[in-house]
């Protein structure tokens, strides 16, 4: 058993107020933690914004979630984009409403307001969550705001046969905006039933909007990825059946599992209703890895969380390398919802130090997990003692 160091202390007395909302293990004393990724690699800054425009990236930590802390804090809530500079104050604030619709006047935020009132708890993800060091662009929040249903109801659409598109003030604004990563535009066109049960949100955490997190409206559909959540709402606007997609669509279909163009394999579909809706499937992943004795032995217990999907699993199992068979994970409670996420635990001795892939994967071949299947949440770690 090697002594404890001064990192491993630092970082047992740092999250020993969290761990302790989690049972102990029997017996045991908690050592610390170990970091995931590559030591040598740069590790790329946690809870803070980086960057500016379509490159502006804020990356969650998770490392300290715990049964009473699943709520993300708005200031290290994950950012993707953010607020465009030149955008207005809430004062002045509307959303028109145009399209396929008899004239209907543009909605002020008091007017919305009074339309009605829903809140819930809901994951947001980016579809690029993708940094393996801390698959960061995921986080959840306690939302307020009106039913956009509310909204809808109170169109006079001209005909039955429509699409409903939303859209973010940044595509009116900021056409001319280069980026390294992305392209401009914040819009998205959905179905009636896809935004059954979104709202326009007002309110995160029990406060009013954050600006860089779309205030003051930004859209929230639970269960879908953040790139259909958008931000900044400006436009409400009923289109045809014939609507080609918006370049948010196609960018988020050229990274994602959309069928292809018939006429063109490599392209996307070119028509908006032949996308598939862009629903998180079932996801599950590390978050955190603690060092225990116990017994005078090195025991690891393996924190994660699991998230999304149209119904409840936990039929959860987890592998260490690569050929080495898959073990049910220890303790993965039902989850109440799919809609944010729960966590699970598992305690592991590994046999030898070294470097270990640790993977996770849905036992039930009923329950759809893209990401998983392309082993996409995949956490490196480096193990010193055992």
């Amino acid at each position: 058993m090697l002594p404890l160091t001064r990192r491993e202390f630092l970082s047992s007395a740092f999250l020993a107020p969290t761990l302790a909302r989690l049972q102990p293990l029997a017996g045991g004393r908690l050592v610390g933690t170990v970091p995931f990724g590559d030591a040598e690699l740069p590790q790329t800054p946690l809870n803070r914004l980086l960057g500016a425009g379509l490159d502006a990236r804020l990356f969650s930590d998770l490392t300290a979630l715990a049964p009473d802390r699943l709520v993300t804090p708005s200031e290290h809530f994950f950012v993707r984009t953010a607020t465009p500079p030149t955008l207005p104050d809430a004062g002045s604030w509307r959303i028109d409403v145009a399209g396929l619709v008899e004239t209907a006047p543009p909605l002020s935020l008091e007017s919305l307001t009074g339309l009605g009132h829903a809140s819930g708890r809901y994951l947001i993800e980016c579809a690029g969550n993708a940094d393996p060091n801390n698959y960061g662009l995921i986080s959840v929040a306690d939302w307020e705001g009106v039913p956009v249903a509310a909204v809808l109801d109170r169109l006079r659409p001209t005909t039955p046969k429509h699409r409903i598109l939303v859209v973010g003030f940044d595509i009116e604004n900021t056409p001319q905006q280069t980026s390294r990563t992305s392209l401009p535009g914040a819009s998205w066109i959905f179905t009636r039933d896809d935004l059954r049960q979104a709202l326009l949100a007002t309110r995160m955490n029990g406060t009013p909007l954050p600006r860089e997190h779309g205030a003051p409206v930004r859209l929230v559909i639970p269960g879908w990825y953040g790139c259909a959540c958008i931000k900044w709402v400006t436009r409400i606007e009923l289109v045809g059946d014939e609507a080609a997609p918006t370049t948010q669509m196609w960018e988020f279909a050229n990274r994602t599992h959309q069928p292809s163009d018939p006429d063109d394999r490599t392209a996307p579909p070119r028509l908006a209703r032949d996308y598939i809706p862009a629903v998180i499937d079932t996801a599950a992943m590390p978050v955190r890895i603690e060092r225990w004795e116990v017994g005078g032995k090195t025991v690891y217990r393996v924190i994660g969380v699991i998230w999304g999907g149209n119904a409840p699993t936990n039929a959860l199992a987890i592998r260490f390398k690569p050929g080495q068979p898959w073990q049910p994970v220890d303790d993965c409670p039902m989850p109440k919802t799919t809609l944010t996420w729960s966590l699970w635990t598992h305690q592991w001795r590994p046999t030898d130090p070294g470097n270990y892939d640790i993977v996770l994967r849905v036992t039930d071949p009923t329950v759809r997990t893209r990401r998983l299947d392309l082993f996409y949440y995949v956490r490196k770690v480096t193990i010193a003692s055992v």
